[in-house]
């Protein structure tokens, strides 16, 4: 599959790497694509471009900036550029403020959430939350004693679902689908809880499990 990922960070980065492990063809949006230009060096099989250029490209494109420039990104990604496409939001509405007693603090309330933010602004994008709920170095092939890990999934087209649960499976995950856009009001504060450990007590790789009789 062709996959644009938007951003240039670590998870974008890990993402990007991951599909293309996998055999996808991927490139890799930028508001600045220079900023990519030593990370492409070493992995010569990824395009670059601009945000517009990923996007573009892209059958299913991944969301994977900061939380409070991901409209802004879309946007420059082009909304001709979304339409009747997948997208998988691996954002978190993280606030620019130090977390209190290792609880981070997000820019949304509890009755709402920012891909639903992304979704009315977009509306021809389908949007899928993943990816947001564990460490980059996790993201992709990840192992553990008792088994496979949780991915928390939402959104509400179903087609855009399957094709992302198929990346996230793809990956190494157990996909639970927990229904439409409004469950990402409980899916992006498990950020908040995966923190913990590691604002705490320095723990970054664990990942959730969800367990079914």
């Amino acid at each position: 599959m062709k996959v644009g990922v938007l951003g240039s960070g670590v998870v974008a980065q890990s993402l990007a790497a991951g599909l293309a492990k996998h055999g996808h063809a991927v490139k890799i949006g930028s508001r600045s694509p220079e900023k990519l230009a030593e990370w492409a060096a070493q992995n010569p099989k990824i395009a670059t471009g601009t945000f517009a250029q990923a996007a573009e490209s892209g059958e299913l494109l991944i969301l994977a900036v900061k939380g409070h420039v991901a409209a802004e990104a879309l946007r420059l990604a082009g909304a001709k550029n979304l339409a009747g496409k997948a997208v998988a939001d691996a954002c978190n509405p993280i606030a620019d403020a130090p977390p209190e007693k290792g609880i981070l603090q997000f820019f949304t309330g509890p009755n709402q959430s920012l891909m639903e933010q992304l979704q009315r602004e977009f509306p021809e994008a389908h949007f899928v939350k993943a990816f947001n709920s564990v460490g980059a170095p996790r993201m992709v092939d990840p192992h553990y004693a008792a088994g496979k890990p949780t991915m928390f999934i939402c959104g509400n087209h179903e087609a855009a679902k399957t094709a992302v649960g198929g990346i996230v499976e793809q990956f190494g995950w157990e996909v639970a689908d927990m229904g439409g856009a409004e469950a990402a009001r409980a899916i992006e504060p498990l950020c908040m809880l995966w923190c913990i450990p590691g604002f705490l007590r320095n723990e970054w790789t664990h990942a959730f499990k969800l367990l079914r009789n």
